[in-house]
């Protein structure tokens, strides 16, 4: 199987793990943490309690991915190729590990000292990054239940689950052959994996016995100049709380949205202005608006010449940086030159035209070369005729191949 994005091919045994992450097989691992990022956050549990599976199936091809020895064996031998590599064992305990890992939560052991993140995705502008800006995030989280103070029903109701003996789950056997048996570990039903339970005619009625209750809070975001997308913004213990634990944190990453006219590239700004073909020959001044509402005027002088596609900078104007919000990286500007439109120029000016540009090229022309028109070229046009004609030689010999074995 082969994946194809412009001139770039890679082959690959199998691209399941790329089609759940949404990427080419050739794709960077910047594009790949970028996909994971976005739908990790769209699959999280806490958001879509019934995409448990696909969360799953998410974290597991990022964990391959993101790792270039085993992207490496799997884009060789496929999903077979990792397991029969000794590399089936994630070196993370669940896909949460993975996400913690990620979005900075601190992984399985700090999980059990402190309540859960709350993760959430903020979209910002361009412009936001580059003047910083000030965001008001309306959140929902778990807080314990005052009304019983966490414990789930009055004093003393709490008792450990007899069928668990607290543990939270249970042990089932189960013989799958002669003399082979298997052992299964599920949830406890009785207690739903708390390991103690609570008579429902004492639950606290104000949390039905869940020792937590929803609570929403507005945060004020500070975003600063020079952030980046995907960059986080963790606002500590304001997360979801659980009863003896520390709250966790919420965990706010910048999602950056397309601006019309600038694009980033790291701390750099590139914008793309197009000019007259008398302003590439003759120079030009023109206006650029920043993203925090100056007006730079640029000139270019008379007598130099910019081609087609050529850059040019201009220092101190890009992104601010972080590190440093007065001092700036580059804006990057490539120039398109529109040029005239046919018979702009009635036919007896242009020997005037041609006399103040340089000279062309004079090519010998003898008897025995073939005289051949240019026309206009569409590019589908010549791809539909191209596959026609291969389909046609395919026939061909298709119907070749029969004759022959008739």
């Amino acid at each position: 199987m082969e994946s194809r994005e412009g001139s770039d091919i890679k082959m690959v045994k199998e691209t399941a793990y790329y089609d759940t992450l949404g990427v080419k097989p050739n794709a960077n691992p910047n594009e790949i943490k970028k996909a994971y990022r976005k739908l990790a956050l769209k699959y999280h549990p806490d958001k879509n309690p019934d995409e448990g599976e696909k969360f799953k199936l998410i974290s597991q091809a990022y964990e391959v991915l993101s790792d270039p020895k085993k992207r490496d064996l799997y884009d060789k031998g496929g999903e077979q190729a990792i397991k029969e590599g000794g590399m089936s064992g994630s070196s993370f305990s669940s896909p949460m590990d993975i996400f913690d890992m990620f979005f900075g939560g601190g992984g399985r052991m700090n999980r059990e000292k402190r309540g859960k993140n709350v993760v959430h995705q903020m979209s910002v502008s361009l412009g936001d990054l580059y003047s910083g800006a000030s965001r008001e995030l309306a959140l929902q989280r778990n807080i314990v239940c005052d009304k019983c103070e966490g414990r789930g029903g009055k004093k003393g109701a709490v008792e450990t689950c007899p069928t668990c003996e607290g543990r939270g789950i249970q042990v089932h056997v189960m013989q799958i052959g002669p003399g082979m048996v298997q052992q299964i570990q599920t949830m406890c039903s009785d207690c739903h994996g708390e390991g103690e339970r609570i008579n429902p005619k004492d639950r606290c009625k104000h949390c039905s016995g869940s020792k937590v209750v929803r609570d929403k809070k507005i945060l004020e975001v500070d975003i600063k100049k020079g952030m980046r997308d995907g960059q986080k913004i963790v606002i500590h213990g304001e997360g979801d709380q659980e009863p003896g634990l520390e709250p966790g944190d919420i965990v706010i990453v910048l999602d950056q949205r397309d601006h019309e006219l600038f694009h980033r590239q790291e701390d750099n700004l590139i914008m793309k202005m197009e000019i007259q073909l008398v302003e590439a020959l003759c120079g030009f001044k023109k206006n650029i608006e920043t993203m925090d509402g100056r007006i730079l005027l640029i000139t270019f002088p008379p007598g130099d010449v910019i081609k087609q596609g050529s850059l040019k900078s201009i220092q101190n104007e890009g992104m601010p940086l972080q590190r440093d919000p007065f001092e700036k990286g580059v804006l990057i500007i490539q120039f398109l030159v529109a040029f005239p439109e046919h018979h702009w120029l009635p036919l007896d000016r242009l020997p005037l035209l041609e006399a103040l540009l340089p000279p062309r090229e004079d090519v010998l022309v003898t008897d025995d070369m073939d005289v051949v028109e240019l026309t206009e070229c569409d590019p589908r046009e010549q791809r539909r005729h191209y596959s026609g004609e291969a389909y046609q030689e395919d026939n061909r010999q298709r119907e070749g191949v029969q004759c022959q074995t008739s």
